[in-house]
């Protein structure tokens, strides 16, 4: 795994998480100051995704936001349904 690549992180911690990892889509949209990481997984895996009270997520995003502090970059995480 490149560690430049966030896309790649995103889709590792997803995978991790979820029943079906070969339903997990991630997709990056690199605007001009922010990074969109879109991530898309099966309707039955959200709720792990997400997470109680979206803790998972909340870690995720924490994680992702780390990783683009190292790089210099500004990212987002959306979990698309």
């Amino acid at each position: 795994m490149d560690p430049s690549n966030l896309r790649d992180l995103v889709e590792f911690m997803a995978k991790s998480l979820v029943d079906s990892p070969a339903e997990v889509e991630v997709n990056e949209v690199v605007g001009e100051q922010t990074t969109v990481v879109e991530l898309k997984v099966a309707k039955d895996d959200l709720g792990k995704v997400i997470g109680k009270q979206g803790r998972t997520a909340r870690s995720m995003r924490t994680i992702l936001n780390a990783a683009s502090t190292k790089l210099n970059k500004r990212s987002v995480l959306e979990i698309v349904e």
